[in-house]
């Protein structure tokens, strides 16, 4: 969390062209609502977060690593994994020899830029997550295997997650006015109580206790991984069920989160208020909230990830007023990620000072 206090206000000069792009649809827009897919607008934002974040002054040389990422995850996630033969991934298909070809790119664009950074003795001194990623592969028996994983994994958490998550949210906002209202009138009183309030920054963000309960229900209804999958290293007894060692456990995220056992009849419905008193409140078993997984393996990319979908959501509020355009068709897709399959269309109004509280 140190690291991403620093980076609220790259976060914000990210959002710039996302809120200007809007402002403009809106001035032209008949009646001053306009009809915006936000889709790709929210994922060049993200994208632009995560390429400052983990490569800083080598940005433009990140982006390349992260569009080839892109790729490759497009074409893992064509045809789900979970139901795929697994010896059909040494096959020498067209689509193998692309994934492969794509990750052998990866890797080396990866150690190219590591090996520059450590050659100018910056890993330690980096403000950027490869600098501490580097810094912390010291010792590790796998030096490069560290470096180029790491780095996919702040790219999977940090921008595709959090670009689906904020999605999510203004959807879920969209569709129920009484919460933007209050998300609003939170925002609009921490940053300064006026339509167009000043940008958040860190502290402001962490004052957010409404906006942080309406995130948390986002992950909760639309968790960003479909399953959390575990390795059993020994023989284990987990209720009535065995699993003897090497077997492959998936947890079905999406199915734990909406467990009435567990989280009472409105578990369906959506209601940030069953996180007014934190996660430990909100449900029978807190260990069963799990959007970045759970224990020694939780996503490194978390605080991250929260930061920035707080801080997007709390910029469009004090700006826009948004509702679910009749366009709008609600089909949740399971890949790697869970993303809305049509995309999410918004009717966009900017707020004026009489929209202040309101």
């Amino acid at each position: 969390m140190a690291k991403v206090k620093g980076m609220v206000e790259l976060m914000v000069d990210a959002a710039q062209p996302l809120l200007r792009s809007w402002e403009g649809k809106v001035a032209a827009a008949p009646g001053g609502v306009a009809e915006v897919d936000v889709d790709d607008d929210i994922r060049s934002f993200s994208f632009d977060v995560i390429s400052r974040a983990c490569f800083g002054g080598d940005y433009s040389r990140g982006r390349e690593i992260f569009l080839r990422l892109r790729a490759l995850s497009g074409l893992m996630s064509e045809t789900s994994v979970i139901f795929t033969i697994p010896s059909l991934r040494h096959l020498p298909t067209e689509k193998n020899r692309r994934i492969w070809r794509l990750t052998q790119e990866i890797r080396s664009l990866i150690l190219q830029l590591a090996s520059e950074r450590r050659r100018a003795g910056a890993g330690a001194a980096a403000p950027d997550f490869l600098g501490s990623i580097i810094e912390n592969s010291r010792g590790q028996p796998r030096a490069d295997d560290f470096v180029v994983d790491n780095c996919k994994n702040i790219y999977f958490a940090g921008h595709e997650t959090s670009a689906v998550t904020a999605t999510w949210c203004l959807m879920l906002l969209a569709a129920h006015p009484e919460w933007q209202d209050r998300a609003r009138a939170e925002v609009l009183e921490v940053c300064g109580g006026a339509a167009g309030a000043a940008a958040p920054d860190f502290d402001a963000v962490a004052r957010m206790r409404t906006v942080h309960a309406v995130v948390l229900e986002t992950l909760r209804l639309f968790p960003p991984s479909s399953f959390v999958v575990r390795e059993a290293f020994r023989d284990m007894q987990l209720g009535k069920l065995r699993a003897p060692r090497g077997t492959y456990l998936f947890v079905p995220v999406s199915t734990m989160h909406h467990d009435a056992a567990i989280w009472g009849p409105t578990a369906r419905r959506f209601d940030p208020g069953r996180f007014r008193d934190g996660v430990a409140a909100a449900c029978k078993h807190p260990q069963a909230f799990m959007p970045f997984g759970l224990g020694a393996r939780t996503c490194l990319g978390q605080n991250l990830a929260l930061v920035e979908v707080k801080a997007l959501v709390a910029l469009v509020l004090s700006r826009f007023a948004v509702a679910l355009s009749p366009d709008y068709r609600h089909a949740p897709a399971f890949r790697f990620i869970i993303e809305p399959e049509f995309g999410l269309r918004l009717l966009v109004r900017r707020l004026g000072h009489e929209d202040d509280g309101h």
